[in-house]
């Protein structure tokens, strides 16, 4: 697998996995006995012609839908299972955690478990025992590491494993959706680790449905679909195309599609198109628009409606996102018990959500939302990403850190000495 490439390099170059399906075994023993006839199955292509190239030190996330084709390309990357075409290569030290825990022994003790696994990614016993202390800090489990593997729940042996898996920092990283399995705290505190890695030149390769994970950790995206690369770009306008791609697919939406705007961010708008948003902006207080508002502020989000057919109940919703594309703040009608109802088609309507913009210094988008029910997975009029970006400035408070402004109050205690 490692070829004549650097370190933390990965090259994927036309890479296909195909296998045989037969009708029944009379079929499969038929084609065994006489090889040089007709073929007796079907070719079903899982992958087919996937290419990608991830640099030293960058943080690739993969997307797609179940049955996308993403954890058969993770065993072919990995060498767990052979490519049909195609091939890969991986310069340096890999760590793989695909279906974490999956090797250990019942019957063997964590630690037992935890040396063998170790020595099988490459580490010596000498190694391991050096190691151990802090293999047995990080995953948190306490006398259960001389316990049989049997008793563990499968948060304890994810635990394990990536304490395991991550003891020494890789040139290749690979994290499939196992860090999923656990409780929260776990998880942040594997992620921290993997940031830590990345920070010091660790290559990321990243499977998971995780909106947060993703667009925090990757530097770029590529989106799986029907076993090809559909889409490659920013984690943000990856994760939007996902998004409206599984409404549509659930029947939600409909006319997926992306647009590049002006300052060369793309935007995903999809819906049926019975209503749309005609404009949008950010007021300031004396209600002249702006693209800079100060921290703390108050703003009114004007939104103008057009509706284009008679529709009996319609929820219209705004999210704000930060500038990798996590939510912050996200409501709508419906849960704001503002409904609105008996709407005609050529009719327009504008609702003005007034609040202060108790946010950090940076730079922010406003996704909006018109559809039916609570959500946009019922009836989707129009999903518009990106339909309006804003800066936020410090310009009058003590300085902070953060996306919140919480503006919190001190009371300090002096107590006397025992």
């Amino acid at each position: 697998m490692n070829g004549s490439i650097s370190h933390g390099s990965i090259e994927v170059t036309s890479l296909g996995k195909a296998y045989r399906r037969y009708p029944n075994h009379r079929a499969r023993l038929l084609e065994w006995l006489s090889p040089s006839k007709r073929p007796r199955h079907d070719t079903i292509w899982v992958l087919k012609d996937v290419s990608f190239s991830v640099r030293p030190g960058q943080a690739l996330g993969i997307i797609g839908i179940n049955g996308a084709g993403k954890s058969t390309l993770l065993k072919l990357i990995t060498g767990t299972a052979a490519p049909t075409v195609g091939r890969v290569a991986i310069g340096g030290r890999v760590a793989a955690m695909l279906e974490l825990g999956m090797g250990f022994h019942p019957d063997f003790t964590g630690r037992q478990n935890a040396y063998m696994a170790g020595q099988l990614l490459g580490m010596s016993v000498a190694e391991l025992t050096a190691l151990m202390p802090a293999i047995e800090a990080f995953a948190e489990i306490g006398e259960y590491i001389d316990q049989p593997v049997r008793v563990y729940s499968s948060g304890m042996q994810m635990r394990l494993a990536f304490s395991v898996a991550t003891a020494r920092r890789p040139d290749v990283l690979i994290v499939d959706e196992a860090l999923s399995v656990g409780d929260a705290y776990f998880q942040h505190k594997s992620f921290e680790r993997i940031r830590a890695f990345r920070a010091e030149g660790t290559t990321l390769l990243i499977v998971s449905h995780d909106k947060g994970a993703i667009q925090s950790v990757c530097d770029r995206a590529i989106l799986l679909d029907k076993g090809r690369v559909s889409k490659e770009g920013t984690p943000e306008e990856i994760m939007d195309l996902y998004n409206a791609m599984l409404a549509e697919r659930e029947g939600a939406a409909d006319g997926v599609r992306q647009e590049t705007l002006d300052n060369g961010k793309v935007q995903t708008i999809s819906g049926t198109g019975e209503a749309t948003v005609r404009h949008i902006a950010l007021l300031k207080d004396d209600g002249t628009p702006a693209e800079v508002h100060g921290t703390g502020t108050a703003v009114t989000l004007s939104v103008e409606v057009a509706v284009h057919a008679d529709i009996a109940e319609l929820t219209l919703g705004f999210r704000i996102k930060d500038r990798l594309g996590q939510n912050i703040f996200g409501t709508n009608t419906f849960h704001k018990l503002a409904p609105l109802r008996a709407l005609k088609a050529g009719q327009r309507l504008r609702a003005n959500w007034r609040f202060r913009l108790d946010l950090g210094p940076g730079s922010y988008s406003v996704a909006t939302a018109l559809h039916s029910d609570d959500n946009h997975l019922g009836q989707n009029y129009e999903w518009r990403d990106l339909a309006l970006v804003f800066e936020v400035m410090n310009l009058q408070h003590s300085y902070f850190e953060g996306c919140a402004w919480l503006d919190p109050q001190i009371d300090i205690v002096h107590e006397s000495a025992p």
